[in-house]
């Protein structure tokens, strides 16, 4: 015998995918407190987002450039805090080289 899916309304799933949105509950407690298998209710959240974004549209110029300018100042950043990590580290093995030659004298 065949599995059988089970088909569920575009009403209960839209509940579905708001009360996940709504509530801020992870996936999975409300899938279990639904009955559905929580990659289903997964799939679901998933394909609302995508449309959701779809539907804000694409971003104008002036968006497109602030987003490439951040994305550079944050890479920046990231490198800056990179080198200053090493430059700590290095410190911090001079500070032990140095308190051991201290003692050892």
């Amino acid at each position: 015998m065949g599995n059988k899916r089970r088909r569920f309304d575009p009403e209960f799933r839209a509940g579905a995918v708001r009360i996940v949105a709504e509530t801020g509950k992870p996936v999975a407690q409300v899938a279990r407190e639904l009955g559905v298998s929580s990659y289903t209710l997964h799939n679901w959240v998933k394909a609302d987002r995508g449309r959701a974004e779809r539907e804000q549209g694409e971003l104008d110029e002036a968006e497109r450039a602030e987003l490439t300018r951040l994305r550079a100042e944050k890479a920046a950043w990231d490198k800056e805090k990179t080198e200053l990590e090493m430059e700590r580290d290095v410190l911090k093995r001079s500070v032990v080289l140095w308190v051991k030659d201290a003692m050892n004298q």
